[in-house]
């Protein structure tokens, strides 16, 4: 056990380093991380399921008392909200069946959050044992995720590649300076700023890649892959600058 704690601790203190080493390697060999794509859908939901085995029932009642809980009060009304806001952006240029998105987050995110929130609260031994773990599982299924979307698109990384990056790092820091100036003029506290901030900029990348490769094309998914690299570079320069102002 000692032993696969010190994997998870590796895992998941390293992320960034890890997810951008498996991104070159699919770059290089891609072929070797294609057969992935079928599993994605599946991928998502394990990961969704982690996240519902480290929630308390209490936990989603703060959503409907405390509206600072906005990553809960998201994740609840994604169902609803993606599929409008997809129609409402991306119709113009792409073909869009809202029902069906509504569906497949229902069946990657809600639902497996759910099932892994009723473990927790009826299997509380079982849960309590399997989360030392489930962080490592969360991060090698992103990293899968994002592993077959850069094999997918390695002829649209090189067409397209520093035009994405741009885009994902003008998206997050938009997000990140619009959360924080938003909830200033709010007259919200230092700390509900930061942590306003962190929700707004920072994005479920996974459901992103997943959604987008199911629905779209292959290249739709690559923004969310690069996103994947990129937060974990600003969120950790976000985060020491303000460790030091406290």
């Amino acid at each position: 056990m000692n032993h696969l704690l010190r994997i998870n601790k590796i895992l998941t203190s390293f992320f960034a380093v890890w997810v951008i080493i498996i991104s070159v390697l699919a770059y290089f060999f891609p072929t070797i991380f294609l057969t992935v794509k079928p599993y994605i859908p599946l991928l998502l939901g394990i990961i969704m399921f982690g996240m519902g085995m480290t929630l308390k029932i209490n936990d989603v009642k703060i959503a409907f008392v405390k509206p600072v809980a906005m990553t809960t009060v998201s994740t609840l009304l994604s169902p609803i909200l993606t599929p409008c806001l997809t129609l409402l952006y991306a119709r113009q240029w792409i073909p869009i069946d809202p029902a069906n998105l509504f569906l497949s987050i229902l069946k990657m995110v809600l639902i497996p959050i759910i099932l892994g929130l009723l473990v927790k609260r009826f299997l509380p031994k079982f849960a309590d044992k399997s989360g030392n773990l489930t962080p490592s599982v969360s991060v090698l299924a992103i990293m899968a995720i994002i592993a077959c979307v850069v094999a997918l698109n390695v002829k649209n990384i090189v067409t397209m590649g520093a035009v994405i990056l741009m885009a994902v790092i003008l998206h997050n820091l938009l997000g990140l300076l619009s959360g924080y100036t938003i909830a200033y003029l709010f007259k919200q506290n230092k700390k509900n700023c930061r942590a306003i901030s962190i929700e707004v900029g920072m994005q479920n990348s996974g459901l992103g890649a997943a959604l987008a490769h199911t629905y779209f094309s292959p290249a739709t998914a690559l923004p969310s892959a690069i996103f994947s690299i990129w937060h974990n570079i600003s969120g950790a320069i976000l985060a020491s600058i303000w460790s030091r102002k406290r």
